[in-house]
């Protein structure tokens, strides 16, 4: 996972119906964010960039190495041959998973998290759950497919994102690593999606030689998701050009399963009034639940 250009700032745009214009809930200010937050600490560590802005968020003083450590960040192997190098880009970074015990790790057990799926799509206005969730002190870091929505004029970029939310008003959502504010409908359509990457063209032609190994796809975890997306074929299909001239994103990319969930990861100190209420809270209700 790796963080993007910086946006200085956004549109205006209408409150949501239970979030009035003045009713910005910001746990930094935009110009202590632009002091306080950290930078991408290294490659795909943009989860434990997130972790480490979520901790100093909620008091906690604790080193990039250590929460590096504790999150345990996992790499591309980009000199691998390409089924292995797959393999490695499926599970590359971190899950959100593995950002709540980086958390809990690293704050020796005095920080908890709690993950709310957003996939499949879940009936609930992103800003006014934010908000109401930030007023009682907790954390959001989001888990978000930057792959969705992509603006007109925009290549596709190459991985998804974690990002910690500091803040949320009439005019977007608030976070860092890069700092920016973003419209509220566009987080939540990068927050609902498929656990599925796309991998460009040029990774999968240049670590292509002879006649490639892909028995290693078989053998992990998730080999059903690999079958059912019929990765193989897809590469096939590619290197032969047998693909349909208006399918545009199969002649550009080859789409494989990831490990990453959509949705966003509330944090809070363990033994806070809060603490309890975060983990008796249902899920999220579907959009089309009756």
């Amino acid at each position: 996972m790796d963080s993007r250009d910086v946006c200085a700032g956004a549109e205006s745009l209408e409150s949501p119906p239970d979030v009035q214009s003045c009713d910005s809930v910001m746990v930094w200010s935009l110009e202590e964010a632009v002091q306080k937050q950290v930078l991408q600490i290294g490659l795909s560590a943009c989860g434990a960039t997130a972790i480490l802005n979520a901790l100093q968020a909620l008091g906690f003083d604790v080193c990039s190495e250590v929460v590096e450590k504790c999150v345990q960040t996992r790499m591309r192997k980009n000199d691998a041959p390409l089924a292995e190098y797959l393999i490695s880009r499926s599970v590359a970074g971190a899950t959100h998973q593995q950002l709540i015990e980086g958390a809990e790790k690293a704050s020796e057990g005095r920080v908890i998290g709690r993950f709310f799926s957003f996939y499949p799509e879940r009936n609930v206005d992103l800003t006014a759950w934010l908000a109401s969730w930030m007023k009682k002190g907790a954390i959001a870091v989001a888990t978000m497919n930057m792959q969705i929505a992509v603006p007109e004029g925009e290549g596709i970029p190459d991985a998804w994102h974690h990002q910690m939310i500091f803040g949320v008003d009439s005019e977007g959502i608030y976070m860092t690593n890069p700092l920016e504010i973003e419209r509220s409908s566009l987080v939540k359509q990068r927050l609902c999606s498929e656990s599925q990457l796309l991998i460009r063209k040029q990774d999968i032609m240049s670590r292509l030689s002879g006649d490639p190994d892909f028995s290693l796809l078989k053998e992990t975890v998730d080999h059903s998701m690999w079958e059912e997306l019929d990765v193989v074929e897809q590469i096939n299909r590619m290197v032969s050009g047998d693909v349909a001239p208006d399918d545009v994103s199969h002649s550009s990319h080859v789409v494989i399963p990831a490990a990453y969930r959509s949705g966003v990861t509330l944090f809070t100190r363990r033994h806070s009034d809060l603490t309890k209420e975060l983990l008796l809270t249902p899920e999220l209700p579907l959009l089309n639940d009756q």
